[in-house]
């Protein structure tokens, strides 16, 4: 397997380039990837969708959202992602090339995952999706924006999510659980990438921090849709993405939670790893409980 890209964002522009180049050398056979540039608050929005192959539709849809620490990542890091999960669940997979910080702090990434949610819901019948069935799945920074996008469209009436996947997901700006003092040099992330995430991706909130930009912050998590939240045992974002999960739990919402011991942040790259192979399983059976709900 190539080389795991260096995510240590102190050197913000050297990962993201090796992001980049990682990418630009995987990319997704046999599935095309459409870009489309979909209408957003701020200009528009760079997305990527995969239909599946002899799929015949409505199809559920799924919004991906990319990690990356609200500072790197884009289309590119997904691309085989995206074309796996298109296939294997079958769906239709939206990623969204959302704006980064610190160029553009919150809310601008936030504002372009909604705007590409409201785009599938509204040319639902143009891309053959069942608009009933939109989920979102998001990895670790991507986590984060899931669940503060969940928060935002039931504040504002929709479009509605059936099923939210949160894959380690970054909630909790003020960096206090025991796991985030405790992680100061694990692979792929730690706490020195986490502080600079956060003061790179809140840099305008002059203080004072709202729930949609951290949902670890929300006071209330109920009404929110069906939710599988897996962490990583050793990882900064682990004790945080537990009391998540709890919390959505507390609120109402169906959850299914997993920690998958022995793992580090985003270990499923090493995809030869046994563990690995039974996450991403498991991840392909939630999404299809959640999206399909025949398994």
């Amino acid at each position: 397997m190539p080389a795991l890209p260096d995510l240590h964002i102190q050197d913000l522009a050297g990962a993201r380039a090796r992001m980049r180049q990682l990418a630009a050398g995987a990319a997704p056979g046999g599935v095309d990837m459409t870009d489309h540039a979909v209408p957003g608050p701020d200009g528009s929005v760079r997305v990527g969708v995969c239909w599946p192959p002899d799929v015949t539709g409505p199809l559920p849809a799924l919004l991906l959202l990319h990690g990356g620490g609200f500072v790197m990542g884009g289309l590119e890091t997904v691309a085989v992602q995206a074309a796996d999960l298109c296939a294997q669940v079958p769906a239709v997979v939206v990623s969204v090339d959302y704006r980064l910080a610190p160029e553009h702090p919150y809310p601008a990434a936030l504002r372009d995952c909604e705007a590409a949610l409201r785009w599938i819901a509204s040319e639902s019948g143009a891309l053959g999706v069942d608009a009933e069935r939109i989920g979102v799945y998001g990895m670790s920074a991507g986590g984060g924006l899931a669940a503060a996008l969940t928060l935002l469209v039931r504040d504002r009436g929709g479009p509605p999510l059936c099923f939210q996947l949160l894959d380690a997901p970054e909630v909790d700006d003020r960096l206090d659980t025991a796991s985030m003092r405790a992680f100061n040099d694990t692979p792929l992330w730690n706490r020195a990438d986490a502080v600079l995430s956060w003061r790179y991706y809140l840099a305008d909130c002059g203080g004072v921090v709202p729930p949609y930009a951290a949902p670890a912050r929300a006071g209330d998590l109920s009404g929110l849709p069906p939710a599988y939240v897996s962490v990583y045992e050793n990882d900064p974002l682990r004790d945080e993405g537990l009391a998540y999960a709890s919390g959505l739990l507390r609120g109402g919402s169906s959850v299914e939670l997993h920690l998958f011991p022995g793992t580090f942040h985003r270990s499923a790259v090493i995809t030869s790893a046994a563990v690995s192979r039974r996450q991403i399983a498991e991840t392909l059976a939630a999404l299809r409980r959640g999206l399909i709900r025949f398994e």
